[in-house]
């Protein structure tokens, strides 16, 4: 039944076409309302021209909302000071009929506050005609002030009827990140046709090197800097480096690249403001379809909107090694196959791309006893599998607690200190998918050819959820390759969430950090002897220490305390916010690094607490061969000239980059592996479907 409430308010906000709908022609008003899913509705948002102001500088930040019904369908990304946006964005929307109209909105967004409203406007979806492209002008208004003048926004649109499309096809899923850090799902379906097909064609690897005469936004002539990167759906956020204007970053980014023509990097530089929204100091963009490919090359960019440079280095590179295929299609059951992989990775192609350290094979077969997630009493369940940021998606299987996929996911291996994990979710077409359940698994823990059934977790993985699934994972890898790569820093994830207050977890890094700390009981005496005056030199030098820095601190604490009253209410709140948050990041901080160093001598990861030892044997014998002053020389000598033989290194600590491969007590409880009920077994199913 339609809702004549919604149907009338969508007649009567304006909306303009600057192209006129031909009536005489095939419009939708012509053709018989279909099952759900018939329509595919395409539209490029292409820009807006004379939005309202909303913020103090005469300028806004817009972005825009699509929705159909209650469904929020699309967002863009934020324009940041433009009140002329150009977007260019794309978005492809399947509709079940066509009596819901579009409905645009614009907005302007504010750090840490409430996005101030800018306008919206209507699109009536029976008024277009089929397979033809249209040019929309759409007029902002307010339903609360219609007399405004809130500007205009351009689309291009197209659309075409679905008609008999199976649902059976495999989705590749595109997170969305908003602001509040809660991703929803949204799918790009893709034809199954190819019983093997590559879902990216390339890896871009992006070195940000530094920053050259930015734009000072503080009160002190200086900033604190950091940058964003977004290459579609992936972004990247490298850290903040406080008080310069030439920050020295080093640090590395890879991107997927799906288009063969290439794409655009958004790059934008900014200031972090501690309480407050963060000050805007440029973008610039790389075009990566002008880039040769297998080729680095070096950028210097201009910022635009603000002063100075970023330095990159760009390289394109070809991915082969990502694949989505059927079980008929296994790679590792064709001997052939089989043996060029094993010879690929073989000890003696130990130098032979060091990057490449193994092959992943993950069969996804089937799950049992999924959660009811629909009000009837079943769920429409699609699997994901991530390996860092390589993620690839099972096709839906409707209305079923059982599913069963039986598909064929290969990876490239590129750290053999990775997590494989692997996430049900229930397909809803009218809001964000549901989680179901979800598994964490090491690599290194992995039983190459066995069946297994997997209990799915809870999203913190920290207990049980309702349902198994049933994977079979092969891992061949090289080890060398993989003992080099332990040694230099791991690879970032996209950015999904930012860590938020929580009570439960700042109490548990309290408790995390204070076990650690009792480890180091006796250097606490030690320190508790300087005050006892045992050794009066040691005490007196304590003493001196300590007095110094207590001024220090009494200094600055004086100037906070004249900054402080300038602030207003809010801004305090969220100083404080991030003050907790902050210590709450360092808690855990220092808590995993204790941890870290306990479960590599308890030999929670063997193959860590061997690569150990076998680093200690071969250092001792080195040091019986070799004076240590001499090592110490070549040594120093090697990190003084290191800037000099290669100036875009990027600067890491290899004991660090070990440490951080090996798992902190929170995670070993994430992938520890639960027991599954005994009714749950591979073979007593088959034994009963022989019954």
């Amino acid at each position: 039944m339609l809702d004549s409430c919604k149907l009338k308010s969508a007649f009567n906000l304006p909306f303009i076409y600057n192209k006129k709908i031909n009536t005489t022609g095939t419009s939708n008003a012509d053709v018989p309302l279909a099952d759900p899913g018939m329509y595919q509705l395409d539209i490029t948002l292409r820009r807006g021209q004379s939005l309202a102001a909303r913020d103090r500088g005469g300028t806004s930040d817009p972005y825009v909302k699509f929705k159909i019904g209650r469904k929020e369908v699309f967002r863009s990304k934020i324009i940041h000071k433009n009140l002329n946006p150009v977007w260019e964005e794309k978005a492809c929307i399947l509709i079940d009929h066509l009596r819901e109209p579009l409905y645009i909105k614009v907005f302007d967004y504010d750090f840490g506050l409430q996005d101030d409203f800018m306008g919206s406007a209507f699109l009536d979806l029976t008024q277009l005609e089929l397979n033809r492209p249209t040019d929309v002008t759409l007029t902002l208004k307010d339903p609360h002030y219609p007399d405004h003048d809130l500007g205009i926004i351009l689309l291009s649109v197209l659309l075409t009827a679905k008609k008999g499309e199976s649902r059976d096809v495999t989705m590749l899923m595109r997170k969305s990140w908003k602001r509040s850090s809660k991703f929803q799902t949204q799918s790009l379906r893709l034809s199954d046709q190819h019983r093997k097909s590559h879902l990216w064609r390339g890896i871009v690897s992006i070195t940000l090197i530094e920053g050259r005469a930015l734009k000072a936004m503080d009160s002190n002539g200086l900033s604190d800097p950091y940058v964003k990167f977004r290459l579609g759906h992936q972004k990247y956020k490298s850290k903040i480096m406080p008080k310069t204007l030439n920050p020295q970053w080093r640090e590395q980014f890879d991107f997927h690249l799906y288009e063969e023509r290439g794409g655009i990097i958004d790059i934008t530089a900014w200031d972090k403001d501690a309480g407050k929204r963060d000050d805007f100091i440029g973008r610039c963009q790389v075009d990566l379809s002008s880039l040769s490919r297998e080729q680095t090359h070096k950028l210097e960019l201009q910022l635009e909107e603000g002063e100075g440079h970023l330095v990159l280095l760009v390289t394109l590179t070809a991915s082969p090694t990502v694949s989505i295929s059927d079980l008929s299609a296994n790679s590792l059951e064709d001997q052939k196959e089989r043996e060029e992989i094993l010879k690929r990775y073989s000890p003696l192609r130990i130098f032979h791309n060091l990057k490449d350290v193994g092959f992943l094979q993950v069969k996804v077969i089937r799950a049992e006893s999924l959660m009811a997630a629909d009000v009837t009493g079943k769920s429409d369940p699609f699997c994901v599998v991530e390996l860092n940021n390589d993620r690839l998606l099972t096709h839906t299987v409707y209305k079923n607690l059982n599913p069963e996929w039986n598909k064929v996911f290969t990876f490239n291996i590129k750290d053999i200190h990775s997590v494989l994990e692997v996430t049900v979710y229930d397909e809803d077409r009218d809001r964000s998918a549901d989680f179901l359940g979800k598994v964490a698994i090491p690599l290194l823990s992995i039983q190459n050819g066995e069946q297994k059934a997997y209990v799915l977790k809870n999203k913190q993985l920290t207990g049980p959820t309702k349902g198994v699934i049933y994977l079979e994972i092969d891992v061949i890898f090289n080890a060398v390759k993989a003992s080099l790569r332990t040694l230099i820093p791991k690879e970032q994830k996209y950015i999904e969430e930012e860590n938020r207050l929580s009570k439960q977890l700042l109490l548990r890094n309290f408790i995390r950090t204070k076990r650690c700390v009792m480890v180091l009981v006796n250097a606490a005496y030690y320190v508790n002897s300087c005050f006892d005056w045992d050794s009066p030199p040691r005490s007196l030098a304590a003493f001196v220490v300590v007095e110094d820095m207590l001024e220090d601190e009494e200094e600055e604490d004086d100037k906070d305390d004249k900054d402080s009253e300038k602030k207003g209410f809010i801004n305090k709140i969220y100083a404080i916010q991030e003050v907790c948050v902050s210590v709450q990041n360092i808690l855990d901080e220092v808590a995993s690094f204790g941890e870290r160093i306990k479960n590599t001598f308890n030999w929670t990861v063997p193959f860590l607490s061997w690569l150990a030892i076998v680093a200690l044997c071969v250092f001792t014998i080195i040091l019986y061969f070799i004076p240590l002053r001499y090592i110490v020389l070549v040594w120093g000598i090697n990190k003084f000239t290191k800037k000099l033989r290669s100036p875009y290194a990027i600067d890491n600590n290899e004991l660090l980059d070990f440490l951080s491969r090996v798992p902190s007590d929170v995670q070993v409880v994430q992938y520890q592996e639960l027991k599954p009920d005994p009714s749950h077994s591979p073979y007593k199913r088959k034994k009963n479907n022989l019954g």
